[in-house]
């Protein structure tokens, strides 16, 4: 599984390993069941300490994306239809979130900052139509 981070990212490793691993599973890519690669092995493979994928690992265990099995290793977690959908929209909630917590903090007012939305929204259809 590849997993790039970066080093000057203001998100932590481990959140940077939980997005990705998370934007996998969400995108299809990683379906209900996978084997996840050892901690050992995804932490050599991102090149980071193991202490911090356990770290991830736990997030996504706790947040019920990911069951671990001693002995057997961790895996995607099996998720119903309804699962993934709610999944999905407590990840865009949290992106929401953190959203409007950065325009508050630059001092960007609600009406501007949903302007701002509205507009990329638009941006966005404009070119996913021309695709």
């Amino acid at each position: 599984m590849h997993i790039q981070l970066s080093y000057s990212n203001p998100v932590p490793l481990y959140r940077q390993i939980v997005d990705q691993i998370k934007e996998k599973i969400l995108s299809g890519e990683l379906p209900p069941g996978t084997p996840l690669p050892s901690i050992r092995q995804l932490a050599e493979e991102a090149m980071t300490s193991v202490i911090t994928t356990k770290r991830a690992y736990s997030e996504l265990e706790n947040e019920g994306i990911i069951v671990t099995r001693p002995g057997l290793g961790s895996f995607v977690a099996n998720f119903t239809y309804n699962d993934l959908g709610a999944i999905r929209e407590e990840s865009v909630n949290e992106c929401i979130s953190e959203l409007i917590s950065t325009a508050r903090l630059v001092g960007i007012s609600d009406e501007k900052l949903l302007d701002m939305v509205k507009e990329a929204l638009k941006e966005e259809t404009r070119r996913y139509e021309r695709q």
